[in-house]
């Protein structure tokens, strides 16, 4: 929120950036009705504003425009996000980082690339193709490297590669008055003070804005191997991946999906999948060790009573099994056509994991709702989809109580509200059940480095409207 005491200049806020960045800078209806679209349930935001820099000076330059005027600012990119996270709640500018989109350092022999925001991670595996690394984390969308530092993402090959914060070992960072500054290094540890860059992974813009990333990336494997099973138990589904991390292999994907999934894929996608519970899963390394990671799962899924395997060694076929699965929300709308996706992020620590899906799949029916559960099981990680007609106020309330008793499970079981989706504006309001008094200390931080509040506010933090939010979820 901004300062009490300061009104935003708009009239000279946008004069001032009209003339640094010329037709980079709009404010035509229609480059504003692109950035205020969003991937979730909330209606469209309209910035007042767009802007389009290219280098770190000119965030830099734009930000300290902003910081003299009051004028609240919200990173933009590829627009993927679940939580609203990129919505101009309070208007101002939308600081779109696409064009800033290069590699500019690659170095093979420490394993890391230096890269602009805006670049998507399909764009920088494509451009590592021949120096026999890639980056693995794939959260499904094509989206930016920058927004996915900005949320923490993760996705189906967290199991293995970690998550965005385990990945990122510097970045470069533009704060709230302008300042520019580096965190980290290329070192793959250090005991140098506070993880700013941890600090940066995770705070969706509130803190600053990443001008440049250092990232951690992995050899290509020699073999890979990929397999379908299902269940007649989605209980035996899960008692699975569980038996599977528990025994330590190394498994580079593991996911789950329910009945309801697998019928979407069917239907979507031209699968002919037993419409029954299944994991997907991929093994990574040399061909020796594929083939007896895929042995030892292979005989924990008989132990548990798993059937109908489909394997997929052919580089054509694991891309049309990967490709289905990150399409799964679109092929599950089609379960219910016209209606609206409220998608739910908890993730429990493993040993609970079917303690919660059961529970979960309990709260959907007896609100009579459809809502596929797919996950990236082998962390603890799941999403309920639930498909409800946005014309009906009732069910958005039932959907919106479910992902809230999600919450609070995930909470009661020892984990938390969102495993990769991130805060947002969706679940901002869940954040003092998590966190209690630290959600205050992160309401300190936000103020210390951006005291007038301009960056990308109504997000994460507490604020002025928090007491009301709380209220609201707890009536």
């Amino acid at each position: 929120m901004a300062a009490p005491d300061r009104v935003p200049n708009r009239t000279a806020a946008f004069a001032a950036l009209a003339n640094l960045l010329g037709d980079r800078f709009s404010r035509a209806a229609g480059d504003r009705g692109q950035h205020g679209r969003n991937e979730s349930y909330f209606p469209p935001i309209l910035p007042e504003a767009v802007a389009w820099p290219e280098t770190t000076a000119e965030v830099s330059r734009i930000i300290a425009i902003c910081a003299a005027h009051a004028l609240p600012v919200t990173a933009w990119a590829a627009g993927t996000s679940l939580e609203g996270h990129a919505l101009a709640v309070e208007g101002g500018l939308s600081l779109d980082m696409t064009r800033m989109d290069k590699v500019l350092e690659v170095h093979p022999e420490d394993m890391l690339v230096v890269v602009q925001p805006g670049i998507t991670r399909e764009a920088l595996n494509a451009q590592l193709r021949d120096t026999g690394l890639f980056f693995p984390i794939d959260p499904g969308a094509n989206a930016t490297l920058g927004g996915m530092a900005a949320t923490r993402a993760s996705g189906t090959t967290a199991v293995r590669y970690g998550t965005m914060r385990d990945n990122v070992l510097a970045t470069e960072a533009v704060l709230a008055d302008g300042r520019v500054i580096r965190t980290g290094s290329r070192a793959r540890k250090s005991s140098a003070g506070y993880d700013l860059t941890g600090l940066f992974v995770g705070s969706e813009g509130t803190l600053g804005i990443v001008t440049e990333l250092t990232l951690r990336l992995h050899g290509q494997p020699e073999a890979i191997s990929a397999a379908t099973c299902a269940f007649h138990d989605f209980a035996r589904a899960v008692e699975t991946v569980i038996a599977t991390i528990q025994m330590g292999i190394p498994v580079a994907r593991i996911e789950f999906l329910d009945e309801d999934v697998a019928a979407a894929f069917n239907a979507g996608s031209g699968a002919d999948m037993p419409e029954l519970p299944h994991l997907m899963v991929e093994f990574h390394g040399t061909p020796a060790g594929v083939k007896e990671q895929a042995e030892r799962f292979g005989e924990i899924v008989a132990e548990m009573g798993g059937a109908h395997f489909t394997w997929a060694d052919r580089p054509e076929d694991r891309n049309r099994l990967w490709k289905m699965r990150h399409g799964a929300y679109h092929a599950c709308l089609g379960l219910r056509p016209g209606a609206m996706g409220v998608v739910t992020d908890i993730c429990v620590p493993i040993s609970r994991l079917a303690e919660a899906v059961a529970e979960t799949r309990a709260d959907i029916a007896a609100q009579g709702l459809v809502g596929p559960i797919i996950g990236h099981v082998g962390d603890g990680n799941f999403h309920a989809l639930l498909l409800v007609d946005p014309n009906s106020p009732d069910e958005v309330q039932k959907a919106k109580w479910v992902a809230a008793r999600m919450a609070a499970r995930a909470h009661r079981l020892g984990g938390t509200m969102t495993g990769e989706h991130g805060v947002g504006m969706g679940k901002r309001h869940l954040m003092a059940d998590e966190h209690g008094p630290a959600w205050q200390v992160m309401g300190a931080i936000k103020a210390a480095l951006d005291p007038a509040g301009i960056l990308n506010p109504g997000k994460v933090v507490p604020g002025p409207d928090s007491d009301a939010l709380l209220r609201e979820t707890r009536a």
